[in-house]
């Protein structure tokens, strides 16, 4: 089945157009076209939020092809390498998909998973609650393997998560860190969603904005007159 984009649900975030393949004037009917710093271009679906007048536009890694998650792991560890990483740290779920391909651009023959699955061994104390956009009704807690501490502890760290929206995650992944002794020298994601995280990450503390990178941005959308998405006038 096909819908109004002429695209199958499973064939979004497959390929990447060339450049100017799709009109940049600023207004979508039915996908988002996101660019990447070589112009080419990224088709993403819209997803309405609850108020039916604004949107955000959707991004899948581990749905993505292979060939479109490869160009974003190396775009992503382009921005990172300067940074002299030791380890990278991967936020579930879609986050470790891309850590683990950044990680393996860089060289790094292992990441560190944090999970929302309590094994066993796992201690409560090496946990913090964690909500996000995706999963907003579903009470999950971020927990780190207190056998990966001795990778993490004095080191150079990259913290990943695939998508940075809210800002939610990312925030309960620093608390988790920074409760561990550990601060991460960069936050690094595909796609940084909206502006709404800045205010999220300045709370948590003055230096996370700066240390924060993505491959390509896209805007809070909201509903004109048309029906038409696009971003809200500066």
């Amino acid at each position: 089945m096909t819908d109004v984009t002429g695209m199958a649900p499973h064939d979004f975030w497959q390929e990447f157009d060339p450049p100017d393949t799709f009109a940049g004037d600023g207004e979508f009917a039915a996908f988002y076209v996101a660019a990447l710093e070589d112009g080419r271009q990224l088709r993403l679906p819209i997803r309405v939020l609850a108020d039916g007048n604004h949107a955000l536009a959707s991004l899948i890694v581990n749905q993505a092809s292979f060939a479109v998650l490869d160009t974003l792991a190396e775009s992503l560890a382009e921005k990172i390498r300067p940074r002299g990483i030791d380890v990278f740290a991967g936020l579930p779920t879609l986050g470790l998909t891309l850590a683990a391909a950044v990680a393996q651009k860089l060289g790094h023959n292992r990441y560190v998973p944090l999970g929302t699955s309590r094994k066993f061994w796992y201690r409560d104390e090496l946990s913090v609650a964690l909500s996000s956009i995706t999963t907003p009704t579903q009470q999950k807690r971020l927990y780190i393997d207190p056998r990966m501490l001795p990778l993490l502890s004095g080191r150079r760290v990259a913290l990943i998560d695939d998508v940075i929206s809210s800002g939610a995650s990312i925030v309960a992944a620093l608390d988790l860190l920074t409760a561990c002794g550990i601060e991460p020298v960069v936050i690094g994601a595909a796609m940084l969603q909206s502006e709404r995280w800045r205010e999220s990450l300045t709370a948590a503390g003055p230096q996370w904005t700066a240390r924060t990178v993505g491959v390509f941005a896209t805007p809070l959308l909201e509903r004109n007159a048309a029906g038409r998405w696009q971003a809200p006038a500066a």
